[in-house]
């Protein structure tokens, strides 16, 4: 008689999250977008309501560009 073990769990490697290393990965990839959005934020803070006015923003739509991917802020620019 042939028993096959049905609570085996796969290697971590096939583990369907992708294992240690794309999660290390996506973390990393995470902190780098909150990390660009705070600069952002920062820099775009510093400026006076007329320069927001010269490129087109105003204060209140800070916080929503920097929130973007940061190829769709070069754009919006």
């Amino acid at each position: 008689m042939t028993v096959i073990p049905l609570n085996r769990r796969p290697p971590a490697t096939h583990h369907p999250s992708g294992g240690l290393r794309a999660q290390i990965a996506g973390l990393v990839g995470r902190l780098a977008a909150w990390n660009d959005a705070r600069a952002t934020r920062k820099l775009l803070s510093r400026l006076s309501d007329r320069e927001l006015d010269d490129i087109g923003l105003n204060r209140a739509e800070i916080d929503r560009i920097a929130r973007r991917a940061p190829s769709d802020r070069r754009a919006a620019m």
